[in-house]
């Protein structure tokens, strides 16, 4: 029973995105591993920018200096 966990931020992902996420890790672990899709859990966090940080900093203040 594979559980697939997504982390992303909150930065506009669309409904459908998410559908292709699911349908496509879920895809992934049937060919790969052989595993029963009906039993296959995937679980997408949309993630605050102020709460991601990369070297030193959070997502939000690298996107406004990218925007720059």
């Amino acid at each position: 029973m594979p559980y697939i966990h997504i982390q992303v931020t909150d930065e506009g992902v669309t409904n459908a995105q998410k559908q292709s996420l699911i349908k496509g890790v879920t895809q992934l672990m049937v060919d790969v591993l052989g595993k029963n899709p009906q039993t296959t859990f995937v679980v997408i966090d949309e993630v605050p920018t102020d709460n991601w940080g990369i070297g030193f900093e959070q997502v939000t203040a690298l996107r406004q200096r990218q925007a720059q």
